[in-house]
């Protein structure tokens, strides 16, 4: 099953920022624990249960919460996983400059993260002694994700909460911090209460390749045969002293760009590659000459995904339906070259057309 999550932002102070702030950095010392120990092994095990039962005991040391332990392990094994599918050393990465905490399972309701009526959440929180507690924050919920959230309790959906801290500091003798409370929610859920009642009778694939640049669109039959293609560029969007904010709005008018031109062309359902394996990459770096691995970059990785989460919320307004499919040898392989001889397609567009194959034949 595939899954989107949701980001909504908050502020807080005083014992409730400390109390979150606490609980990040033990989980942050736990993951790196595991990180360090799982290095050393000659032999990862091959599943979760697996890997909690060999290092539930290190992180549960650091963070004594079962649940954010777990989630800390579930971390590293995701961070090693990605390593695989990409072809990156998992011994040369390192946890890069992030504080979180999650908690891995699929409850309802997530006791850790516990979604309230009111769009409020309840927190489990650990302290620097060991002791637990729980605070109440109340994010900034967009309308639109209101009536997600509302199903979400109605229907007793299973999700997965994690907290993300943005920024923190002290303002009057009083410490405040700034973070996204981040819910992750099946994504037939999402589209089920998210998507504009448009029609789409459309019976054509699409595949989606992403880079800092463009978007490259690869339309295909349900015979695989090629039918249109097209690029959507933003190239002005990386120059020097371009602003965050002025790039996004490109991006996102590029992606409904992209997004309407799928609709109007027959596309029912869009393969984009799997964000989880990309996304899982943000909360590390490369060390050394790995760092220009072919397959790996950091910023590109982490922009990448970005893009691909902000298609897959969008999509819906189209009733474009996502899937995701693994992106390795969709970039570098003999079949990729074949693709760009036989179509006379650049390797961006081969990309795009090679994940729409393996979104079909999958």
């Amino acid at each position: 099953m595939d899954y989107l999550t949701i980001k909504l932002p908050f502020n807080v102070d005083g014992d409730v920022a400390r109390e979150l702030l606490s609980t990040a950095w033990l989980f942050k010392i736990a993951a790196h624990r595991v990180l360090d120990v799982a290095k050393h092994q000659e032999v990862l095990p091959g599943n979760r249960i697996g890997w909690k039962s060999m290092f539930r005991q290190f992180a549960y040391e650091i963070i004594p919460n079962r649940r954010y332990a777990d989630g800390a392990i579930t971390l590293v094994m995701g961070i090693y996983e990605s390593c695989r599918s990409l072809g990156v050393d998992f011994r040369s990465v390192e946890l890069s400059n992030w504080l979180m905490f999650q908690q891995s399972e699929l409850e309802y309701p997530v006791r850790n993260v516990t979604l309230m009526r009111g769009g409020e959440f309840s927190i489990t929180t650990v302290s620097y002694d060991g002791s637990t507690g729980r605070v109440v924050i109340k994010p900034t919920v967009p309308r639109s994700y209101g009536k997600l959230l509302n199903a979400v309790l109605t229907e007793r959906v299973k999700y997965m909460g994690r907290v993300v801290v943005r920024d923190y500091g002290v303002r009057g003798n009083r410490l405040w911090l700034r973070g996204e409370v981040h819910v992750t929610v099946p994504l037939d859920v999402y589209y089920e209460h998210m998507a504009r009642h448009r029609r789409n009778s459309g019976r054509l694939f699409g595949g989606v390749d992403v880079n800092v640049d463009r978007i490259n669109l690869a339309i295909i039959d349900k015979e695989g045969g090629l039918r249109d293609y097209k690029t959507f560029w933003f190239s002005e969007t990386s120059r020097k002293g371009y602003s965050g904010h002025s790039a996004w709005s490109i991006i996102g008018m590029r992606i409904h760009e992209m997004l309407d031109y799928a609709y109007r062309h027959g596309v029912k359902t869009l393969f984009l590659e799997n964000p989880e394996i990309l996304g899982r990459l943000k909360l590390v770096w490369v060390r050394g000459g790995d760092r220009r691995h072919e397959n790996y970059n950091h910023k590109v990785a982490t922009f990448r995904s970005s893009i691909i989460e902000r298609i897959a919320l969008k999509a819906p307004l189209y009733s474009i339906e996502v899937k995701y499919v693994n992106p390795r040898g969709t970039t570098n392989s003999k079949e990729h070259d074949e693709t760009m001889r036989k179509h006379g397609l650049d390797r961006h567009t081969a990309s795009a057309y090679l994940i729409a194959l393996r979104g079909l034949r999958h």
